[in-house]
């Protein structure tokens, strides 16, 4: 995609140089014969489309992705609700209207902003795969069939992607299958879950299976395969029938194909130049120049993060750590410090402390600039800007094994399952003894000790006590993929986000699984009903 963007933007500059010839040459017109000798013309007949033709068209298709990790996108929908990452009102503001404190209390409005971009987002990208489709299928695209069935597969696999994120967040949405100026008529959730499902399986044969730069950042038989995954193991939730074998299945197609390998080094699964990990089984990319959007750091590093890292931009400094899920790790495990930034944070020119971050966050109405440890997951370059070149990992190989160990842990093959998170775990503790976790402890309660905070960090509202089925597993899952716009799904699928208290939270119920649909929307389509308890 990076490459392709610069293909563009050379494309452009191309015409607006040819522009400025032709603009030339009819200044000169009295005095020059206009008469030509046409030795090749290209027309509807005889063009033929090549690879990259074909790629720029299908682009439109991807770009709204990079909305993910860009301000209020997926990331904030998936993080601010949930019990890691929360945004405080600082010194130097924050409060924005109250809308942080509204996704972490569950009390958003139909006008939120974080539901409704999501929402606009994905159906921008149904509504572009629906265009590209009606162009190929029209005829008037010089293509073969060949090229026609794979681009087809390409674009119902990406519109199925969206889905995949819209029967999430929304649940009851329109299924809209091919592109229309018609106002669309909702589905039920269930019947998007068996759209997302029927559409995959169909496209799966007539996806590229090579992992390659040509299909870097696109849907291949194996993105396809790691979306089917997720929406089977979460299928209970989508549907009330949980699917965990088919899940497993799911997740084999992608580790017996050989292409992808646990990173050897978590950090560089993040770095600025991590096209090329092993275990990016789909990848937004980002660039800062050509393909902005990743503007995640500038919500969570501070100002004066500018100095430590040697940026070019200033950081805002709103979000933070919740310091009872900094108290989860284990102290040998090297996602802490690999994820969160800590303590004495230092000059990148000369070593000096420039501010020290403290875990203690006394309260979303108000916390100092320096309270919470802040997300240093993503690498920042020196001279980094507003957008970041790193790509992000949608999708993931160590996700694939570790929807592979729930699914069996939950189909009572704890062993197997503990094995797998082992070998997850190896990568991240110095000592192999240290990662070793048992099939027993996986089925534990988890070790979050969930309750509001007072103040002083003490308890003050212990909420729902009960045990969380397979909650050491859940611990897991929040290690491993901390900051990576997922938390909110892992815990409505072990029931802790609509019944647990943390931090300043207290649960509202279950129809908060489901955002509203945006008040907009509503008021646009007579055909949407609003989902219950809003």
């Amino acid at each position: 995609m990076k490459n392709l963007v610069n293909q563009l933007s050379f494309f452009k500059k191309s015409i607006l140089c040819f522009g400025l010839v032709v603009m030339a040459s009819l200044s000169f017109s009295a005095c020059t014969d206009l008469s030509e000798e046409v030795f090749s013309e290209v027309t509807e007949s005889n063009f033929v489309a090549s690879e990259s033709d074909i790629i720029a068209i299908m682009a439109s298709a991807y770009t709204p992705l990079r909305y993910v990790m860009a301000w209020q996108g997926l990331f904030d929908l998936q993080e601010e609700p949930a019990d890691a990452l929360v945004t405080p009102t600082r010194p130097n503001g924050w409060d924005d209207a109250g809308t942080y404190k509204r996704m972490h209390f569950h009390e958003w409005t139909k006008t939120e902003w974080q539901p409704r971009n999501t929402w606009v987002t994905c159906f921008n990208g149904i509504n572009a795969a629906n265009r590209v489709m009606l162009q190929m299928e029209s005829g008037k695209f010089p293509i073969t069939e060949e090229q026609k069935t794979a681009i087809l597969a390409e674009m119902r696999a990406v519109r199925a992607l969206y889905y995949s994120i819209l029967v999430d967040t929304h649940g009851n949405v329109p299924i809209i299958p091919n592109y229309s100026d018609q106002l669309p008529v909702q589905n039920t959730r269930t019947e998007v879950y068996n759209f997302i499902i029927s559409e995959l399986n169909e496209v799966i044969p007539n996806l590229a299976s090579k992992v390659d730069k040509s299909t870097y950042g696109r849907m291949t038989q194996w993105a396809a395969y790691h979306v089917l995954a997720r929406v089977y193991l979460n299928a209970e939730v989508y549907s009330g029938t949980p699917q965990w074998q088919k899940c497993i299945e799911a997740c084999n197609k992608i580790i017996e194909s050989g292409l992808f390998k646990k990173s050897d080094s978590y950090k560089a699964i993040f770095n600025a130049t991590n096209e090329t990990n092993p275990e990016m089984v789909f990848a937004i990319p980002y660039d800062q120049l050509y393909a902005p959007g990743f503007s995640a750091h500038m919500k969570m590093l501070l100002p004066g993060h500018r100095r430590v890292f040697g940026m070019e931009a200033q950081p805002w400094g709103g979000s933070s750590c919740n310091p009872q899920f900094i108290d989860t790790y284990n102290p040998k495990d090297n996602r802490l410090e690999d994820t969160w930034l800590m303590g004495n944070q230092y000059s990148a020119d000369d070593g000096s402390i420039v501010f020290a971050l403290t875990k203690a966050m006394p309260s979303i109405t108000f916390c100092e600039e320096t309270e919470g440890f802040r997300c240093g997951k993503y690498q920042i370059q020196r001279g980094a800007r507003t957008d970041l070149n790193n790509d992000f990992p949608f999708l993931r190989y160590t996700d694939v094994l570790m929807m592979k160990a729930e699914c069996l842990l939950r189909t009572g093959q704890s062993s197997e399952a503990a094995t797998i998170v082992t070998e997850v775990r190896t990568r991240s503790f110095d000592n192999a003894a240290d990662a070793l976790v048992t099939g027993t402890e996986l089925q534990a309660n988890s070790v979050f000790k969930y309750g509001t905070l007072a103040k002083n960090g003490t308890i003050d509202q212990l909420g729902d006590q009960t045990a969380v089925p397979y909650g050491r597993f859940l611990d897991e899952l929040g290690w491993e993929f901390a900051a990576e716009g997922r938390r909110r799904t892992d815990l409505i699928r072990f029931g802790v986000y609509q019944k647990k208290n943390w931090y300043n939270h207290v649960p509202k119920g279950d129809y908060t699984t489901l955002f509203p649909i945006g008040l907009e929307e509503m008021n646009t389509n007579k055909n949407l009903k609003q989902n219950p308890g809003y």
